[in-house]
């Protein structure tokens, strides 16, 4: 079983990769679903990794609908993961009718070769998914990252092991989201996956002495002394599950 951790920095990718994680998926801003993360990041993350480095592609939170000029940025970033020598990039771009913009998802595979693709779950805001699917596999897409249309993978196992039927090995479906050490055991045996997208994440308290307690650099009641890193441990206990 291969194990995608998705992680929201590049400290975190380490960390991922010291509980066993096979492959980090590296974004930032996971609050808002994950966007493309910075050079200096993938930067880091490529020389201290000896796993596989996948990038997000996209210049915001929100649909997946997007401005030429977001466009051209996804263009831009997709190069720049590239030559800093990431292994695969995750992006997806969608028509205003649910349905997979198949030209400008074309232009931006091109570019990205010889680099793995990956849909995010872009396709699980699609209209029909199996007709998505279908014009994946024909721009060639490896694999698509999803949830089977829910809120999580876990109750979305029913549609994900359908893709995964109707998919007959022409492309990887891998779920994604909510997918933790408790469930993650049934989720593979009742789809059938061979490769599962995780998050497995802890708080790190603050180094800080003084603590200004007024003013907040998130939303007001957010946790300012205190950040989100990926749990090894539990990546291990994770990785445990499926040996060999």
């Amino acid at each position: 079983m291969l194990l995608e951790v998705c992680v929201n920095s590049a400290v975190s990718a380490v960390e991922a990769q010291k509980g066993g994680a096979d492959r980090v998926e590296l974004c930032e801003n996971l609050h808002d679903g994950g966007t493309t993360p910075s050079a200096g990041s993938i930067r880091f993350a490529r020389q201290n990794l000896h796993i596989k480095l996948f990038v997000m592609i996209r210049p915001r939170g929100g649909d997946f609908l997007y401005s030429p000029d977001e466009f051209g940025i996804m263009k831009h970033d997709i190069a720049m993961a590239r030559e800093l020598g990431a292994d695969g990039v995750v992006f997806g771009i969608l028509m205003p009718d649910g349905t997979i913009d198949v030209e400008r998802m074309k232009i931006l595979i091109d570019l990205a070769r010889p680099m793995d693709v990956t849909c995010h779950r872009a396709f699980d805001m699609t209209a029909d998914p199996f007709q998505a699917m279908e014009d994946l596999i024909r721009l060639g897409v490896d694999r698509i990252l999803t949830s089977g249309q829910q809120p999580t993978a876990p109750q979305g196992e029913l549609l994900i092991r359908d893709l995964v039927n109707r998919a007959a090995g022409r492309i990887i479906i891998m779920p994604g989201s909510g997918v933790k050490e408790h469930n993650i055991e049934r989720l593979v045996e009742t789809t059938g996956v061979r490769e599962v997208h995780i998050h497995l994440e802890k708080q790190e308290p603050s180094g800080m002495q003084y603590k200004q307690a007024s003013v907040y650099m998130g939303k007001p009641g957010a946790r300012e002394f205190e950040h989100t890193v990926t749990d090894w441990e539990k990546i291990g206990k994770t990785r445990a599950l499926f040996p060999g």
